[in-house]
């Protein structure tokens, strides 16, 4: 039997020039850890302001719109990045830089939230209050973008008899159309199975192939017809996704670090593959929410979903 579910809708966010460098090789949608991370800096804004009580334990993101900030001329093989080239050196030129990928967003949130009161009276999270959430947002950013607008913040409430799934149905159909972004690490876990090295199996996945091949004609002409096909190796909208980090030194304390209290370590990009699905086709909220994992003994600091249809959560 599933547990009820307190649930906060962030409706259509509207951010202006997101960070689409999701990792050091792959530009797009920005990473899972941009999402958690409002999430989480979300949740203390709200603690500083009486709600002490309240805990975000996992996020949805569903994309409405992405467009990524590219150009590509008329004869032009690939696209290029549209950049902004700041800040300007002291004569005012343009100075050397690495590119930045941005992109414009329309994107909805919804998060699992916990928020039980206790003997020290903390206020606590409703339909009553939920403007405290809207006049937090115009301030923050989100994925180093700016927010332009939302729309009013809701709250669901999920039972856990939710028979006839009726609940579950008004939230969702709230949300379309959009894609929920849910994790595919099991299509890499079975190539790599297969022998294949983990970056050829990623690239395995978000390849298009085009094939030009001959149309079987009807006539007895002796022309010959062909026609391009496209195909990709997997149905579906297949993109490679950040989810993470790996630790790859040791813990210690670095010259100038952010948090002098916190222990510290270089670490890389964790990048494998997600899949945009259409909303109402998503059986169980658990399967579009993100949650932070840990794994120490692999030094791996990871969003990975509180339940997946496609892998086992935990394996």
């Amino acid at each position: 039997m599933s547990k009820p579910m307190n649930l906060l809708k962030l409706p259509h966010l509207k951010v202006h020039n997101a960070n689409a460098l999701s990792s050091p090789f792959t530009i797009g949608f920005p990473a899972m850890t941009a999402w958690l991370g409002f999430m989480h800096a979300l949740e203390l804004k709200l603690r500083k302001i009486g709600f002490s009580a309240l805990e975000f334990e996992s996020i949805a993101v569903i994309s409405h719109e992405c467009n990524l900030q590219t150009y590509r001329g008329r004869d032009d093989f690939v696209n290029s990045i549209i950049g902004t080239g700041n800040p300007l050196d002291k004569e005012g030129n343009r100075s050397a830089f690495i590119e930045e990928a941005r992109c414009h967003l329309d994107v909805s949130l919804v998060i699992h939230f916990s928020d039980t009161d206790n003997e020290q009276g903390d206020v606590l999270l409703d339909t009553a209050n939920i403007h405290r959430v809207a006049e937090i947002l115009s301030t923050m950013k989100l994925a180093g973008g700016d927010i332009l607008s939302a729309k009013k913040p809701e709250i669901y409430y999920l039972p856990a008899n939710d028979r006839d799934g009726s609940y579950k149905r008004n939230l969702l159909n709230s949300l379309m159309p959009g894609y929920a972004l849910v994790e595919r690490r099991d299509l890499m876990v079975a190539s790599m199975e297969e022998g294949q090295d983990a970056m050829d199996a990623l690239l395995d996945y978000v390849t298009v192939n085009n094939q030009c091949i001959e149309i079987e004609s009807k006539n007895e002409s002796k022309d010959k017809s062909f026609e391009w096909k496209t195909q990709r190796k997997t149905n579906g909208w297949i993109v490679p996704i950040a989810t993470g980090y790996q630790g790859i030194s040791s813990l210690g304390i670095a010259k100038n670090q952010r948090d002098p209290n916190v222990p510290h370590r270089f670490a890389e990009s964790v990048v494998t593959l997600g899949q945009f699905v259409m909303v109402n086709k998503i059986g169980h909220l658990n399967e579009m929410l993100w949650e932070y994992h840990t794994d120490l003994e692999n030094n791996l600091y990871l969003c990975q979903q509180v339940e997946s249809q496609y892998f086992t959560h935990g394996e």
